[in-house]
């Protein structure tokens, strides 16, 4: 069976933080650090290359692959802060829809900047998504 690409590393979530080169990214950056390490109440941890993670969860899906990853995270991309909420955004049709500029993927929410979004919103969301990780994974 396949080993999963994104683990947790060793690595300095700091340093890594501290080599995005444009300044009000790399601020932003450091604020979701401080938000998500507040909702989750875990440590940063660095998954894989460039994915910052907070937490852990165990999965295992009905083909029988299983394996680890961090129910909350988030990447400074090219282009866009990538935030990850494993759960998915199915239930959060009303907080979206307050939240501001933003694009989606299935476990993903691309947004340019902070100041783009309700930071308020997102820290529901987060929080709501960590709940619903944890009734789907228990343990």
């Amino acid at each position: 069976m396949a080993t999963n690409k994104t683990a947790p590393t060793s690595e300095s979530v700091t340093a890594f933080l501290s080599t995005v080169a444009d300044e009000t990214r790399k601020q932003d950056c450091f604020a979701l650090l401080d938000l998500m390490s507040s909702v989750s109440g875990e440590e940063a941890v660095m998954w894989g290359a460039s994915i910052v993670g907070f937490g852990k969860y165990r999965y295992k899906y009905a083909s029988g692959r299983e394996g680890e990853h961090c129910p909350i995270g988030f990447s400074p991309r090219k282009n866009d802060l990538v935030i990850y909420m494993i759960s998915g955004y199915e239930d959060s049709t009303e907080e979206l829809a307050q939240l501001g500029k933003h694009k989606l993927g299935k476990s993903c929410l691309y947004i340019k900047r902070l100041s783009d979004i309700d930071v308020n919103v997102l820290e529901k969301m987060l929080r709501e998504s960590l709940k619903r990780t944890k009734e789907r994974y228990p343990g």
